[in-house]
């Protein structure tokens, strides 16, 4: 049995990672966070120890590590995206490896510099890349290495899961705290479609706004129109009819790639790897990150013919932005 800390233990994703510790017959001994609203512990771990004070945490920590017998192995990371350099670091310090949620860092050289600090350790640093474990984009990524070397697949990306207002006013609305909508929500894509389709040759952005961007990337072996949205109005009508919020497709050669379900159980497939010394380290999300960092530096482009569709589509308004 592996011991485990959670820093991050109140957002979003925490659950999934408090799912994935406990479905790897682990233990939790100690969660941190700012906020308080971590209830959801109880239905996992209800006798962790519970820090709402970093240097409180910080002590704790230091005081597992000297007990030899119930030191931290693992250190997951679910804080906020410009604070995952840092609690990385904190965890490797503490002699623990670190599993860290995406994006690892916001900049491409914060991760370079990780590389040392790793390399420099007894430990090691896993980023969770869970889409590299769908078994349909496996099965897609096979098919892909089957074909002529000189194939050129034709790629449409949309991905709108709407955000409310709260998301303004949070750290992910701020751009160098979140990195933006394409570190925040587009990061898995952008990793996925690299790991598959090959290296990016060319980019193009149409489109950069706190709540949507958009743009063309040029693979290896493919040709990706990609659209990203928090804001609600830019779902296809269909979607709201049905009364739902969130629109995910990818359809290749005109052809969709159904990968909607699978989705639950994903995190858990990436522990039982790290666990067994298959996690994807530094080097494996480094591509992504550059992409990411470049995409929200980019010139904006005029739009062209291959523009994705719903770039041009009127709204009637706009979120509030902080």
């Amino acid at each position: 049995m592996k011991n485990f800390a959670l820093m991050g233990a109140a957002g979003f994703v925490a659950p999934r990672h408090l799912k994935a510790i406990k479905e790897t017959n682990s233990s939790l001994l100690a969660a941190y966070d700012l906020n308080d609203s971590v209830g959801i512990i109880d239905s996992f771990y209800p006798k962790a120890h519970f820090f709402t004070e970093f240097e409180r945490f910080d002590r704790h920590i230091e005081k597992l590590r000297l007990d030899k017998q119930q030191s931290i192995d693992y250190m997951t990371v679910c804080t906020p995206n410009y604070l995952h350099d840092a609690h990385v670091r904190f965890a490797l310090r503490n002699g623990a490896d670190a599993i860290c949620e995406k994006p690892l860092v916001l900049n491409p050289w914060n991760a370079e510099a990780l590389i040392k600090l790793e390399q420099n350790s007894s430990n090691k640093v896993n980023t969770i890349l869970q889409l590299r474990l769908h078994p349909s984009i496996i099965a897609l990524k096979k098919k892909i290495e089957t074909e002529s070397q000189d194939k050129i697949h034709d790629i449409d990306l949309t991905y709108i899961t709407s955000r409310g207002n709260w998301y303004y006013a949070s750290w992910k609305g701020a751009l160098e705290k979140s990195g933006g909508i394409c570190s925040n929500i587009g990061i898995h894509f952008f990793d996925m479609l690299i790991w598959i389709f090959g290296d990016v040759e060319k980019s193009t952005v149409h489109l950069m706004e706190h709540d949507r961007a958009s743009g063309v990337l040029q693979l290896k072996k493919a040709n990706v129109r990609w659209f990203l949205s928090i804001n609600s109005e830019t779902l296809p009508k269909e979607i709201v009819a049905k009364g739902q919020r969130t629109f995910r497709t990818i359809t290749i050669d005109n052809e969709e790639l159904e990968f909607s379900a699978g989705f639950t159980d994903l995190h858990t497939e990436s522990y039982k790897n790290i666990l067994n010394g298959e996690g994807f380290g530094i080097a494996k999300t480094l591509k992504s990150l550059e992409l990411a960092y470049d995409l929200r530096h980019a010139k904006i482009a005029s739009l062209s013919v291959d523009v994705h569709p719903f770039v041009t589509k009127k709204l009637t308004k706009h979120p509030f932005k902080k």
